[in-house]
């Protein structure tokens, strides 16, 4: 019986090849899952800018008779067909989820370490869509939808994740720089979830919040802006010393690369952050810079896991440069 995965057409074949995978093509699911979740992230980003965040004033239901858009006496048609179509966001991202299971279960050998990856693909995005009923029933406190955008944070991470797994062995985790310089991306990575953290507090006090009956954390916009500016600040600082540390140390090519990335992509994200504040924060910007932030999480995120790898499980694992030399 010929499958799918024997298909001549290359593009019916990829779309397939989580039932039949190789290493490389659950790469490419996972990676096109860390695409998916940013984008919900923007999808979100749309809904609160434009003031749609109840144009689906039920969950799981549309409206109170209908799981897709009807006219609504209260709700304007745009924002409901916006706030629709994030919500048909949410099952692009869980069918690329389950290929990504799949394709971990199938893959021959299979590797354990992968399939626990995996699975957290179908229960983190189920839990996200449980969590969007929160969001609707609490009229976008502050508080849940902030949650909601950590949840995706959270789930873009364990995509990147899988992605970075898939592609070494199961061996323990080998530095490839020096131990101080690993330690440095850690804080990177902290400070960068703690500018992600602040930012959902800026956006939970200032405009834009998704619809007039939503609430509002109860803090000074001022002070809650300069603190945000503050961190970012560090996060810049703790960048640029990663990407000296790794230039001094003769580290890999593609570490110092991953970590200037990383910073042209932060540079870029203060020039915007800064601009909206000066213009008042027009939704355009708001939207951009949400885009902003996420790219920012997945390049650290690629930035540290470029810090280490793992070989194949087994003997013959080679230590890690620094290793062979303190041993030495």
């Amino acid at each position: 019986m010929k499958l799918p995965t024997d298909h001549p057409h290359p593009l019916v074949r990829r779309l397939f090849s989580f039932w039949a995978p190789t290493t490389a093509t659950l790469r490419g699911w996972a990676l096109a899952a860390v695409v998916a979740n940013a984008g919900i992230t923007v999808s979100g980003a749309v809904v609160r800018v434009t003031g749609s965040g109840l144009g689906c004033p039920t969950w799981p239901r549309c409206t109170p008779d209908s799981f897709i858009p009807v006219a609504h006496p209260e709700v304007s048609p745009i924002n409901m067909a916006i706030e629709f179509g994030n919500r048909l966001v949410t099952f692009l991202v869980l069918v690329i989820g389950l290929a990504c299971w799949v394709a971990a279960m199938r893959l021959r050998p299979r590797r354990a370490s992968l399939v626990k990856l995996a699975w957290l693909q179908p229960i983190g995005i189920a839990a996200q869509a449980l969590w969007g009923g929160v969001v609707v029933s609490t009229l976008l406190n502050p508080f849940t939808v902030g949650m909601h955008f950590l949840l995706s944070i959270g789930l873009t991470a364990a995509c990147w994740a899988l992605y970075a797994r898939a592609g070494e062995g199961d061996a323990p985790v080998r530095r490839v720089v020096h131990r101080d310089v690993r330690r440095l991306g850690h804080a990177l990575l902290a400070a960068v979830f703690a500018l992600l953290v602040m930012g959902v507090l800026v956006t939970g006090t200032g405009p834009h919040s998704g619809d007039e009956l939503a609430s509002r954390f109860d803090l000074d916009i001022e002070t809650v802006a300069r603190l945000h500016a503050d961190i970012a600040y560090l996060v810049v600082g703790l960048t640029f010393a990663l990407l000296f540390a790794l230039h001094v140390t003769d580290s890999p090519r593609s570490a110092r690369r991953a970590a200037l990335a990383l910073l042209g992509i932060e540079l870029l994200q203060g020039v915007i952050g800064y601009v909206q504040y000066f213009l008042g924060v027009p939704a355009v910007l708001v939207a951009l810079h949400v885009i902003g932030a996420t790219v920012v999480w997945i390049f650290t995120l690629r930035a540290v896991t470029a810090l280490r790898t793992r070989d194949p499980a087994g003997p013959g694992a080679s230590p890690s440069p620094t290793e062979a030399a303190a041993t030495a």
